[in-house]
């Protein structure tokens, strides 16, 4: 039977909608449940029963919910600044500069990337306590972009190898310093990769919990998955399930809606060396 049959044509097709439908029914159901109360939160539905929304109601007239949305919002635009400027010119320096090492060194920082957080955790605390940033956003930025810049090192070395030779020939001739080169020239092309590492370091910071947990100890500094993990009732047999769901629902929509407005970047950043001309 030849591949391009009907029959495997829909077999791929079906394989794509099971895929989907797994990839997406849980948040789907964590929608339907944030718009339930009472026990049609533990009825399985595909629609909300009673449509209500005292969830999210309750979630943004809660103490603190919205300035730990802030919080979450400074942490990770911070790291992502952070992490793309030290990447860019450190990937300049990788990619474009010849110096003894260079291939040892971009592994070493691959490499960093390999470490479990718990295994630095109490390091990156005594870190934290001796720069006197305990308790502040500042130790979660320091921390979320020492965890982040392998990744965007790495992605953006990778994209700058394959930067055409001359343009950066063209530019030195012309007497344009490295910086010039990297700021003027570079980052114009560099766009795609800079927009896949720049998201992918925002959710990594959106979403980190131990550090934020470890780091942070008082309600005004807390973002926004520590906040949510911390919501809970007068006993276990009270946990705010609607509230938690509603709250889990309004931090992962901002998410959405960016990979979707910057799909076709995130694809051209990541597949950047892949193929070979």
């Amino acid at each position: 039977m030849s591949e391009s049959s009907p029959f495997w044509t829909a077999m791929f097709y079906l394989g794509v909608v099971l895929i989907v439908v797994i990839a997406v029914y849980p948040f789907y159901y964590a929608i339907v449940t944030s718009f339930e109360t009472g026990t049609a939160l533990f009825t399985p539905s595909l629609w909300p029963e009673n449509f209500s929304w005292t969830n999210y109601v309750a979630v943004f007239t809660g103490r603190n919910f919205l300035r730990s949305v802030a919080n979450s919002v400074l942490v990770a635009g911070v790291t992502v600044v952070a992490s793309l400027f030290f990447a860019v010119t450190a990937s300049y320096a990788l990619a474009r500069v010849r110096f003894r090492g260079r291939g040892p060194l971009l592994m070493m920082i691959l490499g960093v990337s390999m470490f479990p957080q718990i295994a630095v955790l109490s390091g990156l605390y005594e870190l934290v306590n001796w720069l006197g940033i305990y308790n502040t956003p500042v130790a979660l930025m320091l921390s979320y972009t020492i965890f982040t810049l392998p990744f965007t090192v790495w992605v953006l070395t990778t994209f700058m190898r394959d930067l055409p030779v001359e343009i950066e020939e063209a530019a030195i001739v012309d007497g344009a310093s490295p910086w010039v080169i990297i700021t003027q020239v570079f980052l114009p092309l560099l766009w795609p990769a800079l927009v896949t590492t720049g998201l992918l370091a925002f959710i990594g910071a959106w979403n980190e919990f131990l550090f934020a947990l470890t780091f942070t100890v008082s309600e005004t500094q807390r973002t926004v998955p520590v906040a949510i993990a911390l919501l809970s009732g007068a006993s276990q047999q009270e946990i705010p399930w609607g509230p938690i769901m509603a709250a889990s629902v309004v931090v992962t929509v901002p998410l959405i809606v960016l990979v979707l407005i910057f799909q076709r970047k995130i694809v051209a950043g990541l597949t950047a060396g892949g193929v070979k001309g």
